[in-house]
This record gives structure tokens, C-alpha cells and sequence, in this order.
């Protein structure tokens, strides 16, 4: 069917995701127009493309009028022309579950007392042509999300999930920034991915319809079974990454030793700096690998600062499943490996080496031995 037409924007304009998540590639905002018998709009993007959305709604429409808009997902990105929509379109009524019309006066400010119509999952709208299935999936990553499956099409709208960075027909890897967005923007809610992707099973899904990035029409269990992995916290990968935070270099001096013996190992490494790589690759690479080895100088008695806050991110995402291994520096009292290990206390089901490789100053060669034995004991597993 071609009356499923894409009324959504690319933005090349903002460099930090969310404010935080650098996006060099941009971002797209999707969104879909269902040119039927009744006319739907599924979600809005954000308010910095307003102008250029609303000339792609109006160019979609035609001569015709919009009905209905689903929203899926009520964060600012998706919904931020919402009450453009709305005032440009009087007689368009709204398609959500309660949880969505509960959190949405903080969002919009118009009356919608008489224009709600609200659904309750598996229930199926009529547009003509398309029967419209909505499968709720709470906490995916925000409480009112939904997807909507098209069973005239098999096409999933599926909101937030199956999402990646970059815009929408930029020619890049799927799984690198598909996988950095995942870990970071839903990875502590893989529990319930785990629901929603339960719940799919049952259905027939011919193609995918994420809100950011591109339509996914091919071997759809490609991507079924890396979000699979992902949401069970299973790695993905064999190997190690190294992620270090070195006053001196001395301390990076021994990752890059570390790293070398590995390799002769056969065993895959990532490594890097905390200090000058995008902290969301390194949450990316400690979810995928399936050992980790953090490595940092001591400094006012506690780790180094970043590599503090890299910890505090990965136990947000809820990270688990994997070994880890301490390098750690202090001249005259090196404490950063057990500030690294009492840091991760409450993650679950992870396993440490037995102790961890101490420098107390410049890196010698009188450290390689316990490296040395360090990565035999990494490879080992």
C-alpha cells in the first residue's frame, strides 16, 4: 500500500540528544500519515521543526482534512507540534490510553475534554483499509508508551523501540548507533523490552517503524534478536573492554600493555580513554563486551572523576552479566580499585577477578607479570 506516507523530519541542527548524547549524524523525527478513509497522523516530532512538519502534514493531506493522531510516546521530541496539529486541525480528535491523557495537560495546554478518544491495548481501530492494533508497552521508555501494529500491513509502529541515532536515510551501520541509543536511552528498562518483545511474538510483522532512524523492511530477526541480547543484558560480544582514567599516562601505559598481551591471546579488545572519547560508546562498549577491566589513578583518596561517573552511569542502565577486572595507581595509597568495586555494590550478577593490578607511580616493567597474569586470567574465561 503506498497511502502510508512518511511526514517526518531529519535535524541536522542539534549536536546534544537529549542534552547530553552527542549526534553527529543528527537525529530523525518520524512520523507517518495513513491516507484512508479516515485520515491518521501517527505522532508529531519537535518543536524545532514545527514549520517543516506542518508543511509535510499539509502536503500529505491534500485537499483533505486530518482526523485522527495517534501519540505513541508523549516525550517532547514526538510531541513537541502536538498543539500545532491540534490548532491546525479543529476537528482532529486524539488516539491514546489513559495514561497518556493523564500526563498530557503538562504538555499541551488546549482543551481536549471533547476530543480524546482512548484506547485500551489490543484494541483495533477501523481507518478503511488499515486495522490499527495497539500493543501498550509501559516503560519503554517512558510509562504511557504504546506501538501500533498496522494488520493490514504488518507494519509495527513501534515508538521509541528499534530506535538508532543518525537521520533517517543516512548510510551507516545499524547496529553501532542503534546500540548506543538502546543502552542509553532505554537500557535500564529491559525488563519490560523484554514484555513488549513477548508479546510481538505472536504477531505478524512484516517491516518496523521506529520514531528515530530508518525503516527496517529486512531480516527483521536480525534486529528482533539483537534487542533480544540487549534487553536480557546478555553480551554480545567475547572480549574485553578496557575503559582507563590516567593521571599521568602511567596508568593508560598499563591498559595498552594489558591490551597487547590480550590480543596475543586472541582475545577481542576495546579500549579507551574516559577522558577524551563520547561516555555514551563507552556505556555502549562495557553493555557488549562480556569482561570489562576498569582502570583509573587514585585521586583525593577516590577514583577519578569521570570514571566515577561512568560507573554511576553503567548502574543506572542496569548493567550486570559481566566479569570485571581493576587496574588501579596511587603512589602512597592507592584506594581507586576498591572505590571501582565498592561503587558497583548492588549490580547484579557480576563476577570479579581476584585482585586487582596495583601501580604505585611510574609504570615499569615490574608491573607486566601481574598484567600478564591478568590477561591470561580474562582470556581464560
Amino acid at each position: 500500500m503506498n497511502d502510508i506516507k512518511y511526514v517526518g523530519t531529519d535535524d541536522l541542527e542539534t549536536k546534544l540528544f537529549e542534552g547530553q548524547y552527542i549526534i553527529p549524524d543528527g537525529v530523525s523525527y518520524n512520523s507517518y500519515l495513513i491516507d484512508d478513509d479516515k485520515t491518521v497522523l501517527i505522532d508529531t516530532v519537535d518543536e524545532i521543526k514545527t514549520k517543516d512538519f506542518i508543511n509535510n502534514v499539509k502536503s500529505a493531506l491534500g485537499s483533505k482534512t486530518l482526523d485522527y493522531i495517534i501519540v505513541s510516546h508523549l516525550e517532547s521530541d514526538h510531541s513537541g507540534c502536538l498543539e500545532e496539529i491540534l490548532k491546525a486541525y479543529p476537528s482532529c480528535k486524539i488516539i491514546g490510553n489513559e495514561k497518556l491523557f493523564s500526563l498530557l495537560p503538562r504538555y499541551i495546554k488546549a482543551d481536549i475534554s471533547e476530543r480524546k478518544v482512548t484506547v485500551k491495548e489490543n484494541e483495533i481501530f477501523d481507518t478503511g483499509s488499515h486495522k490499527l492494533k495497539f500493543i501498550f508497552a509501559p516503560m519503554i521508555h517512558w510509562p504511557e508508551v504504546m506501538v501500533t501494529l498496522d494488520e493490514a500491513t504488518g507494519i509495527l509502529f513501534s515508538a521509541d523501540a528499534f530506535g538508532k541515532f543518525g537521520a533517517k536515510n543516512i548510510n551507516d551501520e545499524w547496529d553501532c548507533e542503534a546500540r548506543r541509543y538502546y543502552f542509553n536511552i532505554v537500557g535500564k528498562y529491559g525488563n519490560m523490552v523484554q514484555t513488549l518483545l513477548k508479546k510481538l511474538s505472536a504477531e505478524k510483522i512484516t517491516a518496523i517503524y521506529p520514531l528515530h532512524g530508518p525503516e527496517l523492511k529486512e531480516n527483521l530477526s536480525k534486529y528482533i534478536n539483537l534487542y533480544n541480547t540487549w534487553s536480557s543484558y546478555e553480551p554480545e560480544v567475547k572480549g574485553v573492554f578496557i575503559a582507563y582514567a590516567s593521571l599521568h599516562h602511567n596508568t593508560e601505559k598499563a591498559c595498552f600493555y594489558l591490551k597487547e598481551q590480550l590480543e596475543k591471546l586472541n582475545v577481542k579488545v576495546s579500549i579507551s580513554n574516559l577522558y577524551e572519547s563520547d561516555m555514551a560508546e563507552n556505556v555502549e562498549d562495557a553493555f557488549k563486551y562480556d569482561r570489562i577491566v576498569l582502570a583509573s589513578s587514585t585521586c583525593d583518596g577516590m577514583a577519578m572523576p569521570l570514571m566515577a561517573h561512568f560507573i554511576y552511569l553503567l548502574k543506572a542502565k542496569n548493567f550486570q552479566k559481566r566479569k570485571i577486572a581493576f587496574i588501579e595507581n596511587g603512589t602512597w595509597a592507592p584506594v581507586s580499585a576498591k572505590a571501582m568495586q565498592t561503587a558497583l555494590d548492588g549490580a547484579k550478577d557480576l563476577s570479579f577477578a581476584e585482585k586487582p593490578v596495583t601501580l604505585t607511580g611510574k609504570f615499569t616493567d615490574e608491573y607486566k607479570p601481574a598484567l600478564d597474569a591478568l590477561a591470561k586470567d580474562l582470556a581464560e574465561k
